[in-house]
């Protein structure tokens, strides 16, 4: 029996020439990622050190990303002190992939590891936070793990204790109608097999239409596989996967690609087809509660936040911009725009897309997680209603137990934006 993608990866990072699901594996770590919460994985690391009279070093700086993105620029002293402290482990333990709070450098997470290159198919990638699926649009094996799992990674260079996932093939074809794109294809998919779908398996995607999907709605379906309960979501690197490392992250040594065996075992296949799909609408408070926009179509909104490392892109915002050009949010509704780093704000400037939501009564802020989470920008009030292109809507997400929020594309929310209320794209969007 051949190996799905997964399987292939994990046999590689241990030096072994196959495994079964179910083994468990302690794999080789490629990338290590944190955010801000890699000041509780650095409290576990020294808490591993303290009484060894071993110099405390990690294993590889290399090898570790730590990005501030969440709470950006600091709201609180203890949030200041401990960005100053991870930094000041940063210099210490000699680690280069650092990305601070600046204009040329910053962003999220999940946008800043492929925008720089720093992922590569057949990569193990792990890092403390759920979102980290991202980055199986490159071809990487790629999931969440905690702080202290994170410690014993920069200590170890491996992850303990990994049972190997199964896979369920997920073979999408069609050609996209208008207003209807990846983060549509996503939301039904969480839809169809609900929340818990996919728990501890891997989402291997296929077909002609993600052949066709720029990186950037690979890693729309990729960041939202956690979602269905996906230990990760995985598209096996194509021509496409070269042309971004290449072209887009400056990529300038040779990258090795593999695929999955054609009699590898798949626990299930999903098979979609996305020729006649609507806009689709994840209504409160869960993720799969997934419905049409007619089927919500006219309901109030308080707030349209279009950003966060599912839908922050250059292609997001040049979509929001078009539909919004000439036109004005309405009054009585609030919209915040926060691109996905600081590289795609100012290509977003240069084109005009940035000035045109401005014009339309957009704020546009700084580059990081923003509203996603709501307890630094963007939080709701009491019953206010949030339409919304981030990747949860669970009861309190946006800062706020009381208020609601619904996920969309970044076409469902830029056309909602003049009426104030959920609208079809296809009714009244270009």
């Amino acid at each position: 029996m051949g190996m799905t993608y997964v399987q292939k990866v994990l046999a590689r990072a241990c030096g072994k020439p196959s495994v079964d699901v179910g083994d468990v594996v302690e794999p080789e770590v490629h990338l290590a990622m944190s955010h801000e919460n890699g000041a509780m994985a650095m409290n576990q690391f020294i808490e591993i050190y303290r009484d060894t009279g071993i110099d405390m070093k990690v294993w590889d700086p290399e090898r570790i990303a730590i990005i501030y993105d969440h709470r950006i620029p600091a709201e609180s002293s203890k949030t200041a002190n401990n960005q100053k402290k991870l930094r000041n482990f940063v210099v210490e333990q000699k680690i280069s992939k650092f990305h601070d709070i600046r204009g040329d450098q910053g962003g999220i997470c999940h946008q800043i590891l492929p925008e720089f290159g720093y992922v590569r198919p057949g990569y193990v990638v792990v890092g403390t936070d759920s979102h980290t699926t991202s980055h199986g649009a490159l071809g990487a094996f790629a999931f969440g793990v905690g702080g202290t799992e994170m410690a014993a990674v920069w200590t170890l260079g491996r992850v303990l204790n990994v049972e190997v996932p199964g896979t369920i093939k997920v073979n999408v074809n069609g050609k996209f109608p208008a207003h209807v794109g990846p983060k549509d294809l996503i939301l039904h998919l969480i839809g169809k097999i609900t929340a818990e779908g996919a728990n501890f398996r891997v989402l291997e995607y296929h077909g002609d239409t993600i052949r066709n999907m720029s990186t950037s709605g690979r890693l729309v379906i990729c960041n939202m596989s956690v979602e269905a309960g996906a230990t990760s979501g995985i598209v096996p690197p194509d021509k496409e996967t070269l042309r971004y490392l290449k072209d887009e992250a400056g990529v300038k040594d040779k990258i090795e690609t593999f695929a999955p065996d054609p009699d590898a075992h798949y626990e299930q296949t999903v098979e979609i087809d996305v020729s006649d799909m609507a806009p689709q609408i994840a209504c409160p408070h869960a993720v799969d509660n997934v419905k049409p926009v007619g089927d919500v179509a006219g309901t109030r909104i308080d707030q349209i936040v279009i950003g966060s490392c599912t839908n922050g892109r250059l292609d997001d915002l040049e979509i929001a911009a078009r539909i919004l050009k000439g036109k004005k949010v309405a009054p009585g509704t609030r919209m915040i725009v926060f691109p996905a780093s600081w590289r795609i704000y100012r290509e977003a400037l240069k084109r005009g897309y940035l000035n045109d939501l401005s014009e339309a009564g957009a704020v546009v802020c700084n580059p990081g997680c923003g509203a996603c989470l709501g307890v630094h920008q963007g939080a709701l009030g009491d019953n206010e209603v949030a339409l919304a292109t981030t990747n949860r809507n669970f009861k309190g997400r946006m800062g706020n137990p009381k208020a609601e929020v619904y996920l969309c594309s970044p076409d469902v929310a830029a056309a909602s934006a003049p009426s104030g209320v959920i609208t079809d794209p296809r009714a009244g969007g270009r």
